[in-house]
């Protein structure tokens, strides 16, 4: 049976007769090893170890929301007590940090990529399963580290989440709370390292019979692209916080003016690891997005390989525009990096074409999944125009350090990790539990979180405009600034209520669930071939894959070609196209389950 089965994996004679009834009755069988709390602490599957992580990184999401809703509470009065100086630093510091290192990265390449690249590419487990878990570890530990930052004698660190030098030395921020800031983000960039090695490994050497390079999903692309920045940038982000902790405590004077060290280097380390992250952050979410269009559409992806290659662009760009960041410090070359940082908008904007022509005369579903998307296009949209602005130095030297700035990077970052992460986990929480969201409610958490964003953060462009600095707790009464802070936090508590409906929503389709069948979506890459959820080893057969959407060509035998690949029919002898994709208990032609005949 082993034999059989490991013959099914590797693309062997899907049609010989028996197989598919011998597999289905190993499959009935109950897994054995480890149950309940049991499994999720010890197992190295890469699903479980994928929901770990999204598990943990909502969660860490749901605290630094609840942070910004304190700070935007301070700022809706100009002399506001909520808050002493000092708290709402250590507010900002912790919302930033949370927000960046412990939710946006790791939702998606610690949670999305875990769960779904070994799916998509065809493979049992991830390369290095042990390191997997031992990845999962080190963020789970280095996140509790950074909450128990705000439990040490003088509070959490408070000099913002980028920890600029001097501001961040022994002399300006003394106490514990830097160096526990320190040690959790060494901790959570461990975790993104391995998990990037990982990630290459599995991709280059664990992909299908079939799966070459340009068959590969988008989503499982933008992940490689994502993992090689991330073993570019997180090494350097990490030697720049050993030695800012040296300083601290070792008197070694690197970034001190004192000892002959420059804070200028700082900044330098910091950014060439800083920009990379935004892009290690906004890729997978491209992906996700890039995924959800094409079935949202009845169309295949427009412009596949100007996606691959716009990918590609983006990161190699990003590598070389840092110093956008340091333009006031005027010790960098203004019109290269201002170049460069102009010219990474046109990979970006190929992006946006493809993502705007697969969706042009298609068959548009307005589910929750696909006007997350559109959310994320507007937002994004809007984001970038304004670094753009930002990319020229005589407009950053007049918005530098504004809220202005602080609009812009929520609009970029909001807009990815937010409306395309989260159409990510509408779309595929019916391949992780086998069980619908309600819709309904996904589009109320949707309007919400959109009409919410933007009467949050256009106010706040206004601001910047105005003059008002950012991390500031108050500000004058005579500058007409209060009524644009009042709205703005009006709107972060819309936002806070949209989220208030994702968590009812969890908690209603647990309880009382609508059973997904195997693929509701009728969707196009390989994940949606196996179970939902997948068994202990993700696949017992394989499609053939001859082109970028191996389940559509198989549920599909009669679609006209598309790809780069011909179509294929299934064998005389196997199984065809399931009689109704999707279906729910009850519904299908097969049986009670609703579960699809093609396993």
């Amino acid at each position: 049976m082993t034999d059989l089965i490991d013959t099914t994996l590797t693309g062997g004679d899907i049609g010989h007769p028996g197989v598919f009834e011998e597999v289905e009755a190993a499959h009935e069988h109950p897994e054995h090893g480890p149950t309940g709390i049991l499994k999720w602490l010890t197992s190295t599957d890469h699903k479980v170890i994928g929901m770990s992580y999204m598990i943990t990184a909502v969660v860490l999401f749901y605290i630094a929301g609840v942070l910004a809703l304190v700070m935007r509470l301070q700022l809706a009065s100009p002399t506001s007590s909520l808050l002493s100086l000092s708290a709402y630093n250590q507010l900002f510091t912790m919302h930033g940090s949370i927000m960046m290192y412990l939710f946006a990265g790791p939702f998606a390449f610690g949670g999305l990529a875990n769960f779904i690249v070994p799916l998509q590419v065809g493979a049992p487990d991830m390369a290095f399963p042990r390191l997997n878990a031992l990845s999962y570890w080190l963020f789970l530990t280095g996140s509790i580290t950074m909450i128990m930052d705000f439990f040490v004698r003088g509070g959490a660190a408070a000099f913002g989440w980028v920890a600029y030098a001097p501001l961040s030395e022994a002399t300006n921020s003394p106490g514990l709370g830097g160096d526990i800031w320190i040690m959790a983000l060494v901790l959570t960039g461990f975790s993104a390292i391995f998990t990037g090695v990982n990630l290459v490994a599995t991709i280059f050497y664990l992909r299908a019979p079939g799966m070459t390079m340009f068959r590969m999903p988008i989503f499982t692309w933008n992940m490689l692209v994502t993992a090689i920045l991330i073993l570019i940038a997180f090494p350097v982000l990490t030697s720049a916080l050993v030695m800012l902790f040296c300083d601290r405590h070792f008197g070694t004077h690197i970034f001190t003016v004192q000892g002959g060290g420059s804070p200028i280097l700082y900044q330098h380390l910091f950014w060439f690891f800083g920009h990379p992250e935004v892009y290690i952050l906004a890729l997978p979410y491209f992906g996700v997005v890039t995924e959800i269009l094409p079935v949202f559409s009845r169309k295949p992806v427009f412009g596949y390989k100007g996606m691959v290659f716009a990918t590609m662009a983006i990161a190699a760009l990003s590598t070389g525009v840092w110093a956008h960041h340091m333009f006031t410090t005027g010790v960098v070359l203004l019109p290269f990096f201002s170049l460069l940082s102009l010219l990474i908008a046109v990979p970006t904007g190929i992006k946006f074409f493809n993502w705007i022509g697969t969706m042009w005369r298609g068959q548009l579903t307005m589910k929750a999944p696909l006007l997350f998307c559109i959310g994320f296009l507007i937002a994004f949209l809007m984001g970038g125009i304004t670094g753009v602005i930002l990319a020229s130095p005589p407009l950053d030297f007049f918005v530098h350090d504004t809220y202005f700035v602080v609009a812009h990077f929520h609009q970029v970052l909001f807009g990815t990790a937010v409306f395309a992460g989260f159409a990510g986990l509408y779309y595929w929480y019916p391949k992780f539990f086998g069980r619908m969201l309600r819709d309904h409610l996904g589009k109320w958490h949707f309007w919400l979180t959109f009409i919410g964003f933007w009467i949050t953060f256009m106010p706040q462009y206004v601001l910047g405009l105005m003059g008002m600095p950012r991390r500031v707790a108050t500000y004058p009464t005579n500058l007409g600034w209060q009524s644009w802070n009042i709205a703005s936090t009006v709107g972060a508590f819309l936002i806070a209520a949209g989220f208030a409906v994702l968590l009812y929503n969890l908690w209603i389709s647990w309880r009382e669930p609508i059973l997904a069948g195997d693929n509701p979506w009728d969707g196009h890459t390989l994940e949606w071939f196996t179970t939902s959820p997948p068994p202990h080893h993700n696949y017992l057969h394989l499609p053939p894959i001859r082109s970028e959407r191996p389940t559509w060509d198989y549920n599909h035998p009669d679609a006209p070609t598309v790809g780069h690949g011909k179509q294929v029919r299934p064998r005389p002898g196997t199984p065809g196209a399931p009689a109704l994709v999707g279906a729910r208990s009850g519904e299908g032609s097969n049986g009670s389950d609703g579960r699809s005949t093609t396993r």
